[in-house]
């Protein structure tokens, strides 16, 4: 009877063993085949320009999203500048991820005691503005890191600043540079000034709250930051 319960718990072990290694083995062909749903998603967008990506999708549950594609010539030296100096002045120097950024930004929320900032680079906000949401997961989060490193490894970084330009949200469903340019100033991409320029690169982290409140005195001040550093930052060269 010992020998024959042995025997038994022995199979049902054998048996929990496989349906675990099953699992694994499905769980980790899910996750492949996204990472490759994904690669495909980016080597499409080296050569073809967005019609649509995740956070427009969204906007459009509320009504319709403004939304002009314009090429990297088509749109203000100052605006690459600003935004550059906004959100991601090390842009053409690391390969996804700012590292030092992302320590500057954890010693000001612990400070803080609050988040306050983030160390997110240009590459990693389009990745996350193309195909996922703000969601604060550390499964977003891992899946955004992985993204940024397929847009790195396959496109120029004039390339990915062009396509960020162009899907950045500036306002309540309004949608990169070329939208925001006629809808805060009624003049096109192409035509904006220094001090317009560093004020869209201002909003970017509220775009839809500033679109509300305005020029609020915290983005006149940031304006006039940005605006003094446009000098300072690189361009990426053509790739």
């Amino acid at each position: 009877m010992r020998r024959d319960a042995a025997g038994i718990a022995g199979r049902n072990g054998y048996a929990m063993k496989r349906f675990f290694l099953s699992l694994l083995g499905l769980a980790v062909i899910v996750v492949l085949g996204t990472q490759l749903w994904f690669l495909g998603q980016v080597l499409y967008l080296r050569a073809y320009n967005p019609q649509n990506t995740a956070f427009m999708e969204r906007s459009r549950q509320h009504g319709t999203v403004q939304y002009l594609w314009r090429d990297y010539d088509q749109i203000a030296t100052d605006l690459k500048r600003a935004v550059l100096v906004s959100e991601d002045a090390r842009f053409v120097e690391h390969i996804g991820f700012d590292w030092r950024g992302i320590r500057h930004a954890i010693e000001r929320n612990r400070k803080a005691g609050r988040p306050v900032a983030g160390g997110s680079t240009i590459t990693q906000q389009l990745a996350k503005n193309l195909f996922l949401n703000s969601d604060r997961s550390y499964w977003r989060k891992g899946q955004e890191a992985m993204i940024a490193l397929m847009l790195e490894a396959t496109m120029s970084k004039q390339r990915i600043l062009e396509l960020y330009l162009n899907t950045a949200q500036w306002g309540n469903r309004i949608f990169g540079a070329e939208a925001a340019a006629r809808h805060y100033f009624g003049i096109s991409a192409a035509s904006l000034g220094p001090a317009q320029a560093a004020q869209l690169a201002a909003m970017l982290p509220r775009p839809s709250y500033y679109d509300v409140r305005g020029v609020t005195d915290y983005v006149h001040q940031r304006t006039q930051w940005i605006q003094n550093q446009l000098p300072l930052v690189a361009l990426p060269d053509r790739g």
